[in-house]
């Protein structure tokens, strides 16, 4: 098959720091206050009582609206309870609907009014909160979790974003950038080839991983097609879900039912749903609820009182805090339990501390033991020591949480902020034993305790994507060629001991028109293009018997690193070329990455093998032999998967 058809960071080791972390007297006295229990609107058909951890302010009011969009009602005083140190009130009768927010008074003697921060349901633009009894929210056959998943390196994880997966004019989906477009079934492109969910079920992949989804602030909602565009890291209630993707987003109660009815499609066709959660900062640190409700406690300062700025958009909060630990433990097990999620994927997980991922590890494991956890372990300069930073450097110390591994990344294509930089599959050199290392799941480096917790990547949605990168660095170079590198890296990563995590429409070469952080770009840039797939039909053929391969070999998904040392070892790695050689019971198995431009000979030891995967072309039967041989010719840009059954 044609490859393509035409159609109309350096690594950095932490120093111990001299600087001394000191938390100032206020916050020290709010940590004795920390409350334990519910917070929110309590609902029951009876009645619902209001829980507000709000320790510093003088008096909160309940305002009850007249319903969404209407004018206040009434206005409650709550009363203050000393011992639990939450303000509470409550308000008779089925309150299922009932729209509200507080109203805070400070010392200063002024006041403001916010959401409520437990908000789990909200009105346009998420400007008041309401009281939601869920199980009216839930679709029809609304039923339990999926069964607990098996392994961490059993899942083939495929990120996308809700409105990009559908907005294509190609796409054949009518509920274009909605949850309800993420499962139209029978969906086609003009040329008739799957798109959507059948592509994903037919693509093989076990977890879709969806950019944020919960209430963001920067798209307006108000519109029925939004006129801005923006990924959704700048979190403005965060149990809530986004209203831009539901059909009407006026309804704070029908976004809460086509998210569950999103999560319902994907089960059913047998793809688990990972949330990317984004607790490590806010939009507006002084219009968001955190801060309106207990000023200056959920959000890191400098020696100096300026916020801290680990996360680069002008806020870190403080997971460190007993009240922000509880806010994200109380979340992330709001989602898994009501949304029945089935992983969480930490944006910026780095400017977090340890003891809280490890805590949200613990409070999923009595849910499920099987959803998945990882996140961007960078080490972010925060206000936080290093040694309790929540980063890949101390990933040992937090077993079965994931972290990203940018070594394979960058030893496969390079630094990814410089597109003109080489890695081993566009012709850098001294690439091949970085590259050996990070593929048995980067086994040398004892950062990790277990291959399931690295996330083995190439792209991802915050990336240059890998063809834009490969044209960028080669803008004259064959299509061929380019093709076959691409192709490569994404071979190298379905292989790799780990994790796999493939950026949506990264089998079929995708591309942003050379934006890297297209956060803000208009669908023109960040949409499928789901005719490229006919263009690239070779490459997409390709990943997806990848990936039935990796499912049917163990060898290729082994899960502690006692069995990669006892099963794996290098056999080659120099000359733009890594080889690996996998013996486990009556069993053995040849893996040779030729990034070499020219066609390798390989040498084998003499015996007849099972050609797996020759030249782009994945064999999923046993039943293509080499004859008897003692060497291999191994095309250009291209990997080789032989086995044996010894005797």
């Amino acid at each position: 098959m044609e490859r393509y058809k035409p159609l109309v960071l350096d690594e950095f080791i932490p120093q111990p720091q001299t600087k001394l972390y000191i938390e100032s007297p206020e916050i020290q006295e709010l940590e004795k206050l920390a409350y334990d229990g519910p917070l929110g609107a309590l609902y029951t058909k009876e009645k619902t009582a209001f829980h507000l951890w709000a320790p510093t302010v003088m008096a909160v009011n309940l305002i009850v609206y007249e319903d969404n969009y209407a004018p206040a009602k009434k206005i409650i005083p709550m009363m203050l309870n000393d011992e639990l140190h939450i303000w509470q009130t409550e308000v008779e009768g089925d309150c299922h609907g009932l729209t509200y927010r507080y109203e805070l008074f400070y010392t200063d003697g002024t006041s403001r009014r916010s959401v409520d921060p437990y908000s789990r349901a909200v009105t346009v633009n998420g400007k008041r909160s309401v009281v939601v009894d869920l199980p009216r929210t839930n679709p029809e056959n609304w039923g339990e979790r999926m069964e607990p998943f098996s392994a961490p390196t059993d899942a083939i994880i495929y990120e996308a974003n809700i409105r990009d997966f559908s907005m294509d004019v190609n796409s054949g989906i009518k509920n274009k950038g909605k949850y309800l477009g993420v499962i139209e079934e029978g969906t086609r492109n003009p040329l008739g080839s799957k798109t959507g969910l059948d592509y994903l079920k037919e693509l093989g992949i076990t977890h879709v991983e969806f950019l944020p989804m919960f209430d963001f602030a920067t798209v307006d909602e108000t519109g029925e097609v939004p006129t801005e565009y923006n990924w959704g890291y700048d979190p403005l209630n965060y149990n809530a879900p986004e209203g831009t993707y539901s059909t009407n987003a006026y309804d704070p109660l029908l976004r809460i039912t086509e998210m569950k009815q999103m999560i319902q499609g994907l089960h059913d066709a047998g793809i688990r749903v990972i949330m990317d959660v984004v607790y490590n900062h806010v939009y507006e640190v002084d219009n968001h609820s955190l801060n309106r409700t207990v000023p200056g406690y959920y959000f890191r300062t400098t020696h100096e009182g300026y916020l801290s700025n680990g996360t680069g958009v002008g806020n870190d909060t403080a997971s460190e805090r007993k009240m922000m630990r509880k806010y994200i433990l109380d979340s992330v097990t709001y989602w898994a339990k009501e949304f029945h999620l089935d992983g969480f994927r930490f944006d910026l997980m780095g400017i977090h501390d340890i003891e809280t991922m490890n805590a949200v590890r613990k409070a999923l494991d009595e849910i499920d033991p099987s959803i998945i956890v990882f996140g961007e372990g960078w080490d972010l300069m925060t206000e936080l020591p290093w040694y309790k930073k929540a980063s890949h450097h101390n990933a040992i110390e937090m077993p079965r949480v994931g972290q990203f591994n940018d070594g394979i990344r960058e030893a496969l294509k390079g630094n990814d902020f410089d597109p003109t930089t080489r890695g081993f599959i566009n012709g850098a050199w001294y690439t091949e034993n970085k590259l050996a290392d990070n593929f048995m799941a980067a086994i040398s480096t004892g950062q990790y305790s277990e291959p399931g917790q690295v996330i083995q990547y190439v792209e991802a949605h915050d990336n240059y994507t890998l063809y834009d990168r490969l044209v960028t660095a080669d803008p004259s170079l064959d299509k061929d060629t380019i093709i076959r590198r691409h192709e490569l890296a994404t071979t190298a990563v379905l292989l790799s001991q780990g994790v796999p995590f493939i950026h949506a429409g990264q089998e079929f070469l995708r591309t942003k028109f050379g934006v890297r952080d297209s956060y803000n770009s208009a669908d023109q840039i960040n949409k499928m293009d789901w005719l490229r797939q006919e263009k690239y039909e070779h490459t997409v053929v390709m990943v997806r018997d990848l990936i039935k391969l990796r499912k049917a070999e163990p060898l290729l998904r082994l899960k502690t690193y006692e069995e990669i040392g006892r099963t794996m070892r290098i056999l080659h790695a120099s000359y733009q070329r890594v080889a690996f050689e996998y013996r486990q019971d009556n069993e053995r198995m040849i893996i040779v990455l030729n990034a070499q431009s020219n066609p390798l000979k390989y040498d084998l030891e003499q015996g007849d093998y099972i050609m797996k995967l020759v030249d782009g072309e994945v064999f999923l039967d046993d039943d293509h032999m080499t004859g008897e041989i003692d060497s291999f010719l191994i095309e250009p840009y291209t990997t080789l998967v032989l086995k044996q059954y010894l005797d």
